[in-house]
Parts: C-alpha cells; structure tokens; sequence
C-alpha cells in the first residue's frame, strides 16, 4: 500500500496502468488530450507488482486488481467508468487544471 500512496503523492497525475489493457491506453490518450502528461506505471512490466495490485484491490474494494488506476494530486479518482463520469460532467477538466502541460487561457 505504501508504494501506491508514494507513487500517488509524488505524481500530479498517477495512472496505474497495464500495456495490454486497451481502457488503460483510452485513459491515457483522454488526459494527455486533456493537457496534462500523466506518469503511467504498467504493472505488468513490475516483477514486484503484486503487493501494488493488492493494495490496489483494498483501495478500491473489488476483488481483481483496477487498471487503470487513476490518481489526480495523490487521491484516488477511481478507475474508466469513474473518469469517463468526471470527463463528462467537465469535472475532470476542472481537477486537471492545475496539472495541465499549457494552461488555458
């Protein structure tokens, strides 16, 4: 648990990601279009990943490991089904803001 929450605080915008999970990838796509650049840490490419998944499965509830994992200023966000919702509503953009590579004007 404590590499995740690390990894969160030390990251504006935290995706944990695996290379073969193509909602990972969308996830990944929207918040770069969106002006931020996030750090993506793919578990799968971690041979100490599992302790990462198991927190991960704590963190969120669920009982197989969420990817992608999203992060924005060291909190959870949650997974696709939770950022989809924020983009929608234009929260996401709203929490992104401050991360973004090029502020709006």
């Amino acid at each position: 648990m404590e590499r995740v929450k690390r990894l969160a605080a030390e990251h504006e915008v935290l995706i944990i990601s695996k290379t073969s999970c193509c909602l990972c990838y969308a996830v990944n796509v929207l918040l770069r279009e969106l002006g931020v650049s996030p750090l993506v840490y793919e578990l799968d490419q971690d041979p100490d990943a599992r302790d990462m998944e198991k927190a991960l499965v704590r963190l969120q509830g669920c009982h197989t490991p969420p990817v992608p994992a999203i992060f924005i200023a060291g909190d959870l966000v949650g997974s696709t089904n939770e950022v989809m919702s924020l983009h929608l509503s234009g929260e996401l953009n709203r929490m992104l803001k401050p991360f973004k590579v090029v502020q709006e004007n």
